[in-house]
C-alpha cells in the first residue's frame, strides 16, 4: 500500500476538490511556502489556502527551483520554489504556537532535481530537540517527494522545526503547514501519533483536504477488489466528537462483495515494536428495510470488541483505547457480521497512525525566551544559534553552556560567553531573566552605559567578565556586597570605580607634598622666633669682630632667606 507516496501526489498536485465550498476561517492556520520571497503570498486556487513566504521563520538557507521535467510535471506552479540549506549542520524553523494546543503538522519535500544532481536528498528531521524521522525524499520510489505529518501537543509557545544534514546530501524542504485541532480527539496514552493514512472507501480518484476538511486532513480515496462501493446523496449529520469528518468522506463506504465475508483491512508499520492507533469512522448511508439489519463485531488483531450497529445517516469515530502491538509489524482490523444481522458489515473511512516518542525536555522555556530576546538585542548571526539552545547536546548554542540532568528534566543555561563578540549598546535587562545564569563574559566588545545592577541580582551569577568595553561610571555597592559575602568576581576596566577604594597615587603624593611644605613653615618659624629672643643678648655679648657660634649663623641665613 502505496498511501503515503500517493498523499504527496494528492498533497502537491494539482487535483480538483470533490465540492469546493466557500473558504472557511483559517484562524490558527500556518501555511509557509518554503523559498517565496519575502514580499509574497498567495491564496492556492484549489484549496482556498493563504500561503506566506517562509523568511521570517527561517534565518538561513537558500532558493532553488524545480526543474521542468516529466518528473515534476504534476506539482502546481508555486511549489516549484524550495528552500535548501547549504550552510551549517542544523537549520531550524521557529513558528509562534499555544502551549499546549494539539497540531496537525506536515512538511513537504517536493526534490524535483532542483540542483541537477539528480540524487536524492537525505536528513534527519527534528521536532524541537527530538528527532521526527530520517527524510529520504526520493526513497518512496512515486514522484520526486514525501510528505511527513504528525499530530502533537505544543510543549511551550515556540515549535521548532528543523533540518539536520547527516551526509553529504543538503537538506531542502518545499512547504510546512500546521492546523489546529480539538484536544479531546487525536488521544494516545503516551507521545505523539505520526501519520500512516488519512483513507476513505470509494471507487473515485479525488483527493479531499481543506476548506471540506475543516482541519486540512487529506484523505485519500482506497479500495479493494473484493469490496464493493456504496454511497448516498443525503447530508450525515452527528460530528459532536470533534472528529468533523468532511461530508464527501462519510457518504461513501465499502462492504465486503462476499456478504458472508469479513471487512479485513490491514496496514505494516516500520518495525515491529512500533505501536498504532486506528480511527475508524462509520455511518449507516443507506436507507433500510424494517426487516434488515447491520450489525458486526469490530476486531483489532484477534481483540473483540462488542457488537456495533452504525447510526442512521450519522457519523461516529471509534478508536482503540490502547495502542495496537502488531506482530511482525503487520496490523488488522476485521468486521464480522454477527448473527443477527442479515447486512454486510460497513466501513466509510480509517486513519492509521503509530505511536512516536519525544523524550527529551525542551530548554526551561523562560531562559529561551530571554537568550532569544539577547540573540535579536544584538542582532547575533551565529549559525549555531538555531532550534534549542542546550538540547541535544551535540547541537547546543556556542557560547550557551547548559545544564543537562536527564532527558525529562528541562535543562537551563548556566554560562554565557559573548565575548569578543562585536556588541554595541547597553547591557539588556533581558540577562537576568536567566535565573540560574552561574558565569557572564561580555568582555571585548563596545558596549557603553554604566554597569547594571541587576547583574547583580542574579544570585546565581559568580563571576562576570566585563573587561574591554566602553563603560563608565561607578561599580553598584550591590556588587561589592556581593564580593564581600558571596565570593562574586566582578572583572571591570580601571576606569570604572568602586566606592570606599583609595585614591589615585598621583593624588597621594601630592597631598604628602603639601603636608611636609606646612611642616617645614612651621619648623622655621618657630625657629626664627627662638633665634629673635636671642638676638638682643648675642649683639650685647659679642660685639665688633667676635666670631658667631654655628647657631647664630644658621639664624642669620634663615632670616636672610625669609627676608627678617
Amino acid at each position: 500500500m502505496k498511501t503515503r507516496n500517493k498523499l504527496l501526489l494528492l498533497a502537491c498536485a494539482t487535483f480538483s476538490i470533490m465540492s469546493l465550498v466557500k473558504s472557511q476561517n483559517q484562524q490558527g492556520f500556518i501555511s509557509l511556502h518554503c523559498g517565496l520571497p519575502s514580499n509574497e503570498s498567495y491564496i492556492e486556487p484549489s484549496t482556498n489556502l493563504t500561503y506566506i513566504s517562509d523568511v521570517n521563520f527561517i534565518r538561513g538557507g537558500k532558493t532553488g527551483n524545480i526543474q521542468n521535467n516529466s518528473r515534476t510535471n504534476f506539482i502546481f506552479k508555486p511549489l516549484k520554489i524550495l528552500r535548501y540549506f547549504p550552510d551549517g549542520i542544523r537549520n531550524c524553523y521557529s513558528l509562534s504556537v499555544k502551549q499546549g494546543t494539539k497540531y496537525l503538522i506536515r512538511t513537504v519535500f517536493s526534490y524535483g532535481n532542483y540542483d541537477g544532481l539528480n540524487i536524492s536528498p537525505r536528513f534527519d528531521l527534528f521536532l524541537g530537540p527530538n528527532i521526527w524521522t530520517s527524510v529520504d525524499v526520493l526513497k518512496a520510489g512515486v514522484g520526486d517527494g514525501v510528505v511527513e505529518e504528525i499530530i502533537h501537543v505544543a510543549m511551550s509557545n515556540i515549535l521548532d522545526i528543523c533540518l539536520v544534514k547527516t551526509g553529504t546530501s543538503t537538506p531542502m524542504i518545499s512547504a510546512i503547514e500546521l492546523r489546529p485541532l480539538r484536544y479531546d480527539t487525536y488521544t494516545a496514552r503516551t507521545g505523539s501519533l505520526k501519520l500512516i493514512a488519512h483513507l476513505y472507501f470509494t471507487n473515485s480518484d479525488e483527493a479531499i483536504r481543506y476548506p471540506e476538511d475543516v482541519y486540512d486532513r487529506v484523505w485519500i480515496p482506497y479500495s479493494q477488489p473484493e469490496w464493493t462501493q456504496i454511497n448516498t446523496t443525503r447530508n450525515v449529520s452527528g460530528f459532536s466528537d470533534g472528529y468533523n469528518p468532511p461530508q464527501g468522506v462519510i457518504k461513501t463506504a465499502s462492504i465486503p462483495t462476499n456478504v458472508s465475508e469479513p471487512l479485513t483491512f490491514t496496514w505494516n508499520l516500520e518495525s515491529s515494536d512500533d505501536e498504532s492507533y486506528a480511527y475508524l469512522y462509520f455511518a449507516e448511508i443507506q436507507q433500510l428495510k424494517v426487516n434488515e439489519t447491520r450489525e458486526f463485531k469490530i476486531l483489532a488483531n484477534g481483540v473483540d470488541y462488542i457488537p456495533y450497529i452504525p447510526l442512521k445517516f450519522e457519523a461516529k469515530t471509534l478508536s482503540n483505547p490502547a495502542p495496537l502491538k502488531c506482530e511482525g509489524g503487520v496490523c488488522r482490523v476485521q468486521l464480522l457480521k454477527t448473527p443477527k444481522s442479515n447486512l454486510p458489515p460497513l466501513m466509510n473511512a480509517i486513519e492509521i497512525f503509530s505511536v512516536i516518542q519525544f523524550p527529551q525536555s525542551e530548554t526551561n522555556t523562560d531562559d529561551v525566551i530571554a537568550i532569544k530576546n539577547i540573540q535579536s538585542t544584538y542582532q547575533l548571526s551565529r549559525i549555531s544559534w538555531q532550534g534549542d539552545p542546550c538540547v541535544p547536546k551535540q547541537f547546543s548554542w556556542i557560547g550557551v553552556s547548559c545544564n543537562v540532568i536527564d532527558i525529562s528534566t528541562p535543562s537551563r543555561i548556566i554560562a554565557l560567553d559573548l565575548s569578543s563578540s562585536g556588541l554595541t549598546g547597553v547591557i539588556p535587562p533581558s540577562l537576568q531573566n536567566l535565573t540560574l545564569l552561574r558565569e557572564l563574559d561580555l568582555s571585548n566588545n563596545n558596549l557603553t552605559g554604566e554597569v547594571p545592577e541587576f547583574l547583580a541580582n542574579i544570585k546565581s551569577l559568580l563571576v562576570i567578565h566585563l573587561r574591554g568595553n566602553n563603560l563608565r561610571g561607578s561599580v553598584p555597592q550591590a556588587f561589592q556586597d556581593r564580593e564581600r559575602n558571596d565570593g562574586l568576581k566582578l572583572f571591570v576596566d580601571p576606569n570604572i570605580k568602586r566606592h570606599g577604594q583609595h585614591q589615585p597615587k598621583s593624588r597621594l603624593v601630592a597631598i604628602v607634598a603639601s603636608i611636609s611644605c606646612v611642616t617645614v613653615t612651621i619648623i622655621v618659624l618657630v625657629l626664627v622666633f627662638i633665634f629673635r629672643r636671642r638676638k638682643s643678648s648675642t649683639r650685647k655679648g659679642k660685639r665688633g669682630g667676635s666670631v658667631l657660634n654655628w647657631s647664630t649663623r644658621l639664624k642669620i641665613a634663615i632670616e636672610s632667606t625669609l627676608g627678617l
